[in-house]
């Protein structure tokens, strides 16, 4: 099948496929998917046995999972936090991961590894609840089993086309190690191009918290808007003083009166995707003087600023303008 022996192969792929899925579970940014399809491809030509490749990668997933899930209970909001600040995708994946465990459940943590973004961030948010941790285990093999036999199989059912593949390479001195690592220089280097590409459109839109403090006590304060998620909002019952409690999901209803107005918008980490999908819509409505408070709330509140506590109702977007 490829330039390595089978025995090899016999001997080391399921170890590879282990230590593949433990370092992607982990948090190294490594594809998984491509190993398991050609351990699929590997299982099919008879050179490794489907339960022992299946068991390594569900129980490198359960170990990998577990432990960002015991970091969770042990730091909670802190844990996510600091994932937010450090990835482009976790920010926006940790508020689409809080409304799926608020409307489904749980059982998020069976589909998350089918979801691009929301894989990484499950388990520790899941951390962060009430969940037992037996219940958590139960759901993530369940999920777990699922994923890894999905590739598998896939891989199994297209080795043919995986043989073609490594017929083209074999005769340039290619072979499946060249495939792999092909795979993940070019994942690597999407997901860096899509941070620096977003780091570089915020860099040109964003306020410092200290410019913000000068512009509240200007003669001419911006409209400053609050697009923290409801649940956060409930966790944290505080805002920057006269903030309007935006709704993310009720942009369209927006009062379009609002082109001279100068907004800045904050939410909960410095680089939360959320803020770009509200600005865009705002500019749809023409609202062109909108920026990005640098560093959410968090960064707010560290550097020592005033915040104020949330009315006892949390009035959204559309009733706060109401008076505007």
């Amino acid at each position: 099948m490829i330039q390595i022996p089978p025995s090899a192969i016999e001997n080391w792929g399921s170890a590879a496929v282990f230590a593949n899925v433990l370092a992607t579970r982990l948090g190294v940014p490594l594809p998984a998917i491509p190993v398991l399809v050609f351990a699929g491809s590997a299982i099919a030509g008879g050179n490794l046995v489907f339960s022992h490749v299946l068991c390594a990668a569900v129980v490198a997933a359960l170990l990998g999972d577990g432990v960002w899930f015991s970091a969770g209970r042990i730091y909670g909001r802190r844990l996510t936090d600091f994932l937010g600040r450090i990835s482009l995708s976790l920010d926006a994946s940790v508020r689409t991961t809080r409304a799926l465990f608020e409307r489904f459940g749980v059982a998020i943590v069976a589909v998350s590894k089918f979801v691009p973004g929301l894989a990484l961030i499950t388990p520790p948010l899941m951390g962060t609840t009430q969940i037992a941790p037996v219940v958590f285990v139960a759901w993530d093999a369940l999920g777990t089993v699922a994923w890894a036999a999905f590739w598998l199989l896939g891989g199994a059912l297209f080795e043919r086309q995986l043989g073609l593949l490594l017929s083209v390479l074999r005769p340039h001195g290619g072979s499946i190690l060249d495939v792999l690592f092909t795979a993940a220089v070019v994942y690597l280097a999407y997901r860096y191009l899509l941070r620096w590409r977003f780091r570089k459109w915020l860099s040109r839109r964003i306020v410092s918290p200290e410019r913000l403090y000068r512009m509240m006590r200007s003669s001419s304060p911006p409209l400053i808007l609050d697009a923290r998620p409801v649940s956060v909002r409930r966790d944290e019952s505080y805002r920057i003083p006269g903030a309007l409690l935006l709704d993310v999901e009720s942009l369209d209803t927006m009062d379009a009166n609002l082109s001279a107005s100068n907004i800045v918008v904050y939410s909960m980490y410095p680089n939360d995707a959320t803020v770009r999908k509200i600005r865009k819509q705002l500019l749809g409505k023409h609202v062109v003087n909108v920026r990005v408070l640098s560093g959410g709330l968090d960064e707010w509140v560290r550097r020592g600023y005033a915040v104020e506590p949330l009315p006892p109702e949390l009035n959204l977007f559309a009733a706060s303008m109401a008076r505007f």
